[in-house]
């Protein structure tokens, strides 16, 4: 049985679907880090059947919105001192500014620089958002 010591202080994103995990370590750029962190793939999960698991020993700032896009099942759980002292548990947003980028070349998002990509949640379930500027629809792929 492979076992993952218990963190002192930082992040565990737990719940994450299985797959899914290694595209938040992507996100997150984890893979760049300085400090521990551990992708656990397909653990055995009573709820789920299986799950994936993030531990990042170290306090950092994470952009949960993005978190709630990836994978809309994650918990969060903040440690300090080998502890939970903190539970998120996230679901889509309904608005998004900066994170999905507008596949539609005409517009106003693909040909200005300073404009912010700004989308909006139109259904939970297939994980698809629309673009405030030309309502392109964007669908999260699982």
């Amino acid at each position: 049985m492979l076992y993952i010591d218990s963190i002192s202080k930082g992040i565990v994103i737990d719940h994450i679907s299985p797959g899914r995990g290694f595209r938040i370590f992507q996100y997150l750029e984890l893979d760049k880090s300085d400090f521990t962190v551990a992708l656990i793939m397909n653990a055995p999960s009573k709820k789920q059947g299986r799950k994936d698991v993030i531990k990042i020993e170290n306090n950092i700032d994470l952009d949960l919105r993005v978190l709630g896009i990836i994978d809309p099942t994650v918990t969060v759980n903040i440690i300090r001192n080998e502890k939970i002292v903190e539970k998120i548990k996230l679901s889509p947003p309904e608005k998004v500014e900066g994170v999905i980028k507008c596949k539609n070349p005409r517009c106003v998002t693909s040909t200005e620089k300073n404009v912010t990509q700004s989308f909006s949640l139109l259904d939970k379930e297939e994980l698809s958002y629309k673009c405030d500027y030309c309502d392109h629809i964007f669908n999260w792929e699982v």
